[in-house]
């Protein structure tokens, strides 16, 4: 293990932290390589007319008009507002309601560390995607997704990621049509 790599009481404690920190925010969210969702509730005599909610390309603001929004603030990457909406539904048991936000990533291929740079930070890298949902991806992000998350497992393994092995595969086919030269002194870069 790498000195600067956290001991595992440590990972614990910061993940404990980290979930603290996301459950004490006035709102919930989760998210896809492709999307964001936000959700609040409010009183269940609410309705759309009652609620502010302003979509921008990089800022959110959203909440009861009148009041200090829920959620405010520069989102940490752009967003299609276009095809970014939100629904006021009826939570189960009627006593109030949910307001929930879906949030149209313009860059695929990265994760969010929060809704809004001023929220606290999740760690990005410890984020499994559910593989599920790697089937709704089209064949080539699926594939560059899918390339990532074995690269990840492979470092984190210290092991060669795909790209190196490639280079090591290719040496080794190259030695063995070449058996007369010396390459124990190699370095592959």
């Amino acid at each position: 293990m790498a000195d600067n790599e956290p001991t595992p009481a440590e990972e614990a404690a910061a993940r404990a932290r980290e979930r603290a920190e996301q459950e004490a925010l006035p709102y919930k969210w989760n998210q896809t390589i492709g999307d964001l969702d936000v959700s609040f509730t409010v009183p269940a005599n609410y309705k759309g007319k009652d609620l502010s909610i302003t979509l921008n390309k990089t800022s959110i603001s959203a909440g009861v008009k009148g009041q200090t929004p829920i959620i405010s603030g520069t989102l940490p990457h752009a967003i299609h507002v276009d095809d970014s909406t939100w629904t006021l539904t009826t939570a189960p048991g009627g006593n109030e309601k949910v307001v929930e936000i879906h949030l149209d990533k313009v860059n695929k291929m990265e994760w969010w560390p929060h809704v809004v740079t001023e929220a606290p930070k999740i760690d990005v890298t410890k984020i499994v995607p559910e593989n599920s949902k790697l089937g709704d991806l089209d064949g080539e992000t699926r594939g560059m997704v899918e390339k990532m998350m074995y690269d990840q497992k492979q470092k984190e393994a210290g092991l060669p990621t795909s790209d190196e092995q490639k280079k090591l595969d290719i040496l080794k086919k190259f030695q063995e049509q070449h058996p007369e030269m010396d390459f124990s002194n190699a370095k592959i870069s």
